[in-house]
């Protein structure tokens, strides 16, 4: 595919290769093109996942609208505990 069409979708291709290869490799984010935004959606352990994750974004895809849906994961321990019926 040629055109700008053609340029997100490699972009967003090589996103996903340099997330899969470094420190975030093993997450559920997926990146995705709707119109002319690219779209990315999953959640991270932490807002330090989330930072890294937005910014490799931003590097590989500047100049190209972006939204981010990425939630992060309450994974602490819970400061009660839990009252069963």
């Amino acid at each position: 595919m040629t055109g700008p069409a053609g340029n997100i979708e490699y972009r967003i291709a090589h996103l996903r290769e340099r997330l899969a290869a470094g420190e975030l490799g093993e997450l559920g984010v997926r990146v995705e093109v709707r119109g002319q935004t690219v779209v990315i959606t999953g959640t991270v352990p932490s807002a330090e996942c989330r930072d890294i994750l937005l910014r490799t974004a931003r590097q590989e895809l500047a100049e190209l609208a972006v939204h981010s849906d990425v939630v992060v994961a309450e994974n602490t321990s819970p400061d009660h505990a839990e009252e069963l019926p």
